[in-house]
Order: structure tokens, then sequence, then C-alpha cells
């Protein structure tokens, strides 16, 4: 599966979010992980999962279907 989002990518957190995850907030991708080196992504769903940073350095590990391209107007 091909990543939807790159390193460095600007994201926004989906509404339907955990909070824990920040719904709504924006970040940006500091990591992407199309294989899982270990038992810790067995957790998520299968899919690409991302390590995104916020603003404050707070960082997540969130499955794709958590985030949405960050548009700018």
């Amino acid at each position: 599966m091909k990543p939807k989002f790159n390193y460095d990518d600007t994201v926004k957190v989906c509404p339907d979010a955990i909070p824990e995850l920040r719904p709504g907030a924006t970040a940006w991708v500091v990591g992407v992980f199309e294989t899982r080196p270990g038992s810790y992504f067995d957790k998520f769903p299968d899919g690409v999962i991302y390590t995104i940073e916020f603003e404050d350095g707070f960082s997540a590990d969130v499955h794709e279907m958590n985030l949405e391209q960050n548009i700018v107007c």
C-alpha cells in the first residue's frame, strides 16, 4: 500500500479521532511506517502508520484513516 502522506507533509487529524490524537489539530508527518517493525504496531489496523508532531512538540503514532490533508487557503 502506497502512503497517502510523506515526511514533512502538513496533515490534519480527522474530527472523529480519539481525543488523545487532538481531533481537528494540524500536525507534521515525521515518520512513515509502511511495514511493521515490531509488535507495538499490532494495536493498529492494517495500513500505513504515521508519526505526527504538533506545533508544541507532542507527537503521536496515527493510522492513516485518522488523518486528512491539511488544506491551507
